[in-house]
């Protein structure tokens, strides 16, 4: 057998090997024998450096050192989910859901494993990159040490599709976190806090070969990619799988909420038993193309949610109540606590939420209070025990003025928090303010952080954002942990966000209520910052999904001198306030006025696309269909109670060719 034949024979049968060792847990042979067949690939590889292969299975020890990760964009963003804790949460989103879809529906059971979120890209069945959640539009490419996880295949097997991205959760099985936390102890080091942690930190290690020695596990659990010939999410697991995946096996396909609490009750027991950490369960809408037409919210897919187990909770003492200002002015009433052990962390404080909670709790500081992990992240007090009140205990009286500038505090009609309404002169909303402006989803100012914002604005620096693009190497380079280097890279860094596109700097401005999305629509619609200042209640509100709590929070906004003092210091910097020529170019109004309902399966146009094409043409897009639906864009596998309704309703039906007539 020639050489590179021989290579490629064993890498092939290594990597069968690997998969009946790591992912059926049904080996075949012994590991000295597979240790010896990998040596001699080694030795072959040495000798014959021309056939290289960065997926061979002998480059899993790692060793390749990465002092930066470097940022990568997600093709698919990676949503968060929606959580729910009751039945009555799961019964309130099927009757969402059930409402824009009008159609049988069918729903997969999948447990929540509780690791790091990770995306795979595949291409030609081989592994080309692996990339952090971040904040799901990006994340940190971190390939080299996912690559020494066993359970990731380098090469798939079978029918695979040419590219595509595959979702899981890097876990680390309880049997291989005790392994290493006797070993820490046994050389005296701290133990690790919790498996989850422990993998999550796993996959920012500078080292590789130190991942490879930590037995971290990627189990996989939903496929993103363009024409993938696949139609549920049930299916697309048992192709995962087929593919070479380690898939978990506990999914279930299930028709009704009854099915879906059962499931829900049997793991709340056995999970226990599992070799993993499990903190829920995620119902999934099994149908794709249902998906499709359910779509997304701003964080979460409207398809799928996630059902909580009970939270751990435990008791501790109440030490004192403090209180934060957020960049709005919002108060939040904190708790510190005596520190309490709590889902693998240490618990120090936790949020009161506001002075309805603190007085519907009768929270008292000295008070014993039990405490719980929202969500398993945010702890907060559920109760209090009333009988180990102290007997000089006195009810909380929620503060007055602001703990910072000391200006009386506001709460208007309606809201459930306190305001300090010095927008200008209170230091936290200052500093608040220009951290979110910095922030990722925002200007994302590479080399500037929250603490340095904080340092800035102490050192009298700057004393709003727009005085960022004043600021110069020589202020900068005197600051506390500010070498020449890192000053440099930050002015280059304030630079380059200038070219950060308009609805990017609008939801920058910090704007009450202006989230990522509202910004976009709000971007779209008036093209240019000085058309959005001229704008009226009556023409926002007539923009998609703006209310008029927005329309009034934008109102107020631009009305503020100070405000449009900064907006024309924006401009003279030379930032993006105005939608680009090229953006500009893909709109048009010609479906101004009309709404359309987009369902089914297309030839030409994903399902995105084409609403994206409504909506750069001034076009609606609804999720259901009423009297108020000017067309309905129907393609193959149209559900038959939505075009029943269409009919009913006398819904002007139109295939993809006759939309894209309209648009042309």
């Amino acid at each position: 057998m020639e050489i590179k034949e021989k290579i490629l024979a064993l890498r092939e049968e290594l990597r069968q090997h690997n998969y009946n060792y790591y992912v059926l847990d049904q080996p075949i042979i012994s590991d000295f024998e597979f240790d010896q067949k990998l040596k001699e690939l080694q030795e072959l590889e040495r000798k014959h450096p021309e056939f290289y292969d960065i997926n061979s299975p002998t480059l899993r020890v790692g060793g390749e050192v990465i002092k930066n990760f470097e940022t990568v964009a997600h093709e698919h963003r990676m949503y968060s989910l929606d959580n729910s804790y009751s039945k009555e949460d799961l019964l309130d989103w099927e009757t969402r859901i059930k409402k824009m879809l009008d159609d049988d529906i069918q729903y997969t059971c999948e447990l929540k494993y509780d690791g790091a979120s990770i995306s795979l890209t595949y291409e030609n069945g081989e592994l080309k990159r692996a990339v952090t959640r971040g904040d799901g539009n990006q994340g940190d490419d971190v390939t080299n040490n996912v690559r020494t996880i066993k359970t990731v295949p380098l090469k798939l097997k079978g029918d695979f599709p040419p590219k595509f991205d595959i979702r899981g959760e890097i876990v680390l099985p309880y049997e291989g976190f005790n392994k290493m936390n006797e070993e820490r102890l046994a050389s005296g080091e701290e133990p690790y806090r919790n498996p989850r942690n422990t993998a999550s930190g796993s996959l920012k290690l500078q080292d590789s070969a130190e991942v490879a020695k930590r037995p971290l596990e990627c189990l996989l659990y939903n496929i993103k990619g363009h024409k993938l010939d696949i139609n549920t999410q049930f299916e697309s697991l048992k192709k995962a799988r087929s593919w070479g995946f380690k898939v978990p096996s506990e999914a279930k396909l299930v028709s009704t909420t009854d099915e879906i609490l059962k499931f829900i009750e049997y793991w709340d027991v056995h999970r226990h038993s599992l070799p993993y950490e499990t903190d829920g369960v995620v119902i999934k809408v099994n149908d794709l193309a249902q998906q499709d037409e359910l779509g997304f919210t701003a964080k979460a897919p409207r398809w799928a949610i996630a059902y909580k187990f009970k939270a751990e909770r435990v008791s501790t003492r109440l030490i004192h109540i403090s209180y934060q200002v957020g960049r709005t002015g919002a108060i939040t009433p904190v708790a510190n606590l005596e520190p309490v052990e709590l889902a693998g962390t240490t618990v120090k404080r936790a949020s009161l939420h506001n002075a309805d909670q603190i007085e519907k709790l009768d929270i008292r500081e000295g008070d014993e209070v039990y405490v719980e992990k929202g969500g398993e992240i945010i702890p907060k007090i559920i109760s209090v025990e009333l009988s180990k009140r102290p007997a000089q205990s006195v009810p909380t009286t929620y503060i007055t003025e602001c703990p910072e500038c000391h200006t009386p505090l506001v709460r208007e009609a309606g809201e459930a928090q306190h305001y300090c309404p010095n927008y200008n002169g209170c230091p936290p909303q200052i500093i608040g303010r220009i951290q979110h402006f910095i922030s990722r989803k925002a200007m994302d100012i590479e080399g500037l952080g929250g603490e340095t914002v904080a340092l800035l604005v102490n050192e009298g620096l700057i004393k709003n954002y727009s005085d960022l693009y004043e600021l110069t190497n020589e202020q900068v380079v005197p600051l506390e942990r500010m070498a020449e280097k890192s000053a440099d890279n930050l002015i280059k860094g304030i630079e380059a966000s200038k070219a950060i596109p308009f609805e990017r700097v609008l939801y920058a401005l910090g704007i009450r209520y202006v989230g990522e999305t509202v910004a976009k629509k709000l971007a779209r619609h008036y093209k240019d910052i000085d058309t959005l200042v001229g704008s009226t209640m009556e023409s926002l509100v007539s923009v998609d999904e703006i209310g008029e709590r927005i329309a009034l929070s934008v109102l107020e906004f631009f009305s503020s001198e100070e405000n449009k003092l900064l907006i024309e210091r924006l401009k003279k910097f030379g930032l993006q306030l105005r939608i680009s020529e090229d953006q500009m170019a893909n709109q048009t109004n010609k479906l101004q006025g009309l709404s359309f309902v987009v369902s089914g399966v297309f030839e030409t146009l994903s399902r995105t696309d084409l609403k994206k094409h409504i909506e750069n043409n001034g076009g609606k897009v609804s999720s259901s269909i009423s009297s108020k639906t000017s067309y309905v864009v129907a393609g193959d596998k149209m559900g038959p109670s939505k075009l029943e309704k269409a009919k009913a309703l006398n819904v002007p039906i139109i295939d993809e060719s006759k939309f894209l007539e309209m648009i042309i």
